[in-house]
């Protein structure tokens, strides 16, 4: 991949050797923080990037840094680095699992390009369909429903908003979350702003769909503020077996 874009940019070999070092530092802020510059640096940035994203896709777990990474590049127009993506990576980073009970490609594909409000939408979609076609037909969840459902599409459906989130988003997050203010339901809502002042977050216009938003804003899957699905799927053992 590596001869597949030209050096056409001024940016000095001195900067692209450290922002190339710094995108392999193992600090998730410095590579983080080398993205943008090296997407401005020009067609020698984006070869350092798809490189990093070539090795990266070898891993089973993809790391937060290829996650945005490949997010950066999707942005950039330039058909040969369109062109790179959709050869090496269709879908995305994360190789599924056959085993799900349910395709997650789409939500994938639409967290990689950042529209976080489809991928939400796609989410209580998919999960919905792991409950089985009375919740598909209704759209919603009953609690006894998110017990049942398997550890592996609930951990794939998470690592999945983590990996394109920065860490931000998942519900690992917001289990953590709930953990930390001691399982009140009361101090959870606003620390990740599904309630302001006691009055719920109106859906879609007043929730935020970009990484501006608090951490464990997302997935809302709005149906989940109910107390008893919440409760279940904080509750659920994915979040305590291992793959």
């Amino acid at each position: 991949m590596s001869s597949s874009i030209a050096n056409n940019s001024s940016a000095s070999l001195e900067l692209l050797e450290s922002l190339k070092g710094q995108l392999w530092d193992k600090s998730l802020k410095q590579q983080l923080a080398a993205l943008p510059q090296l997407i401005e640096a020009g067609s020698p940035g984006h070869q350092i990037i798809l490189d990093f994203l070539q090795t990266a896709k070898s891993q089973e777990t993809p790391s937060i840094a290829a996650g945005r990474s490949l997010q950066w590049l999707a942005k950039v127009d330039d058909p040969d680095v369109q062109s790179l993506i959709n050869e090496h990576f269709p879908i995305g980073l994360l190789t599924l699992s056959p085993d799900c009970r349910v395709d997650y490609d789409d939500i994938q594909v639409a967290l990689v390009q950042q529209d976080f409000e489809l991928a939400d939408r796609l989410t209580l979609q998919k999960m919905c369909a792991l409950a089985g076609d009375n919740a598909v037909k209704r759209k919603w969840l009953y609690f006894t429903e998110v017990t049942q459902f398997p550890n592996l599409d609930l951990q794939t459906l998470d690592q999945l908003w983590l990996i394109y989130s920065e860490g931000r988003f998942g519900f690992s997050k917001q289990r953590e979350i709930w953990l930390g203010v001691g399982k009140n339901w009361e101090k959870f809502w606003p620390r990740i702003a599904w309630k302001n002042e006691n009055i719920w977050t109106r859906y879609p216009g007043e929730f935020i769909w970009s990484l501006a938003a608090p951490v464990g804003h997302l997935p809302l899957t709005n149906q989940l503020r109910g107390v008893r699905v919440m409760d279940s799927l904080m509750n659920h053992p994915a979040w305590t077996t291992a793959r």
